[in-house]
């Protein structure tokens, strides 16, 4: 008597499904060493931490991506955000830039459906902290740069101010995101109300001990959060989270550590077109100098290169490049996963990587073959025999 498992296949097929996406979504996260821990580092996360995800270059089409972008890419990018979120419960969400394929070229009318589509993907990170970093694909190159196009994206974000900068606190961890786009540019106005941003950061910061005082007009000011722990005479890494776009200039000075992931694939930012400036594109000398010599920034985190890499300064700042989080850019997407000790030390960085869109694609052709293997051929003549026998 045959076994009436035919019946039984779409029940299969639709729990094996279930467990793959499951499991292909999620994503596995290494802790990165940092030299300065010498092995110290706390197996254990404190609850006062401040843990924060990091993602950069979604590279989303908005109303003009395609069914396969639409039911395959875009999908798996929202259960990336779904799994990370339950998988690691951070507080905070960064984007470092780059959240548009096209944004750049877009007219307003059509840019709204890429925010709106950027909405959807994230899912339960709506509720957290967001901040969000410009970058050359969502405001486009120095050129043609648009004050108009930064504000009006700038107000599409929480925390922006219209220049594309922005300032905030969470906890003892202050952050400052600076428009790179514009520090590329030479002298234009974009350019000057980044750099006013830089200056008013850094003398807040230098007088952050303070927590009553007057302003240049002698009007009493009065500071929201206390500094005590940064020195009046600031010295390097006693600034803030810096957070760009484009990475900070190596060439002034060989950094003296190297730490990066990178792929054998090439530039998939052919798959959606290609960007303003090339993936190897970095601040002038000049302004990281101006930046190093301003903030005194306790760590960098940069984007764009969509490969990561962790390196230190030679005046010891680390400099850590998030990838790219989107199989429109990379066929082994990733993020990374920043904790930020109580204590104010050493800062923990995670590198999380992501399912290949190679090996998830070969996985449903797979399926897909056996499938129909099963159904266009459900027994073969000797297996009957040996059924009814």
């Amino acid at each position: 008597m045959a076994v009436g498992w035919k019946p039984l296949l779409p029940l299969i097929a639709v729990s094996a499904l279930f467990i793959y996406e499951e499991w292909v979504s999620s994503p596995s996260c290494k802790r990165v060493p940092s030299p300065n821990l010498h092995g110290h580092e706390p197996n254990q996360d404190h609850p006062d931490d401040l843990k924060v995800m990091m993602v950069a270059n979604l590279l989303l089409l908005g109303s003009e991506a395609g069914y396969f972008n639409l039911l395959f890419r875009d999908y798996y990018l929202s259960r990336f955000f779904t799994n990370s979120f339950r998988t690691l419960k951070p507080d905070m969400l960064l984007v470092l830039g780059d959240i548009s394929a096209r944004g750049y070229k877009l007219p307003n009318s059509k840019y709204i459906s890429v925010i709106h589509q950027f909405q959807r993907v994230l899912g339960p990170f709506l509720g957290l902290p967001l901040h969000v970093v410009l970058g050359d694909r969502d405001i486009g190159e120095c050129d043609k740069l648009s004050a108009d196009l930064v504000s009006w994206v700038s107000g599409r974000f929480p925390g922006l101010d219209s220049a594309g900068c922005g300032a905030f606190e969470i906890g003892n961890v202050s952050f400052v995101s600076l428009n790179a786009v514009a520090l590329l540019c030479g002298n234009n106005e974009l350019r000057f109300s980044v750099e006013k941003v830089v200056e008013s950061e850094s003398m807040d910061f230098q007088m952050g001990s303070e927590l009553e005082g007057t302003d240049a007009n002698g009007r009493v000011r009065k500071k929201v959060y206390e500094f005590g722990w940064r020195e009046n005479a600031m010295s390097s890494g006693s600034g803030p989270v810096l957070l760009l776009h484009f990475p900070l200039n190596q060439t002034i000075a060989a950094a003296n550590y190297d730490r990066s992931r990178s792929s054998s694939i090439l530039d998939g930012r052919g798959r959606v077109g290609t960007g303003p400036y090339n993936l190897l594109h970095k601040l002038p000398p000049n302004a990281t100098e101006y930046i190093f010599q301003a903030l005194k920034p306790r760590i960098v985190f940069s984007a764009h290169t969509q490969e990561f890499h962790d390196h230190f300064h030679p005046d010891g700042t680390r400099e850590v490049t998030v990838p790219a989080m989107t199989w429109n850019a990379r066929d082994d997407p990733g993020f990374v996963v920043a904790i930020f000790r109580r204590n104010k030390g050493e800062v923990s960085v995670s590198y999380c990587s992501l399912a290949r869109e190679s090996h998830a694609l070969i996985a449903y052709v797979t399926l897909l073959i056996l499938l129909v293997s099963m159904m266009v051929f459900p027994s073969t003549p000797n297996l009957r025999c040996l059924t009814q026998s």
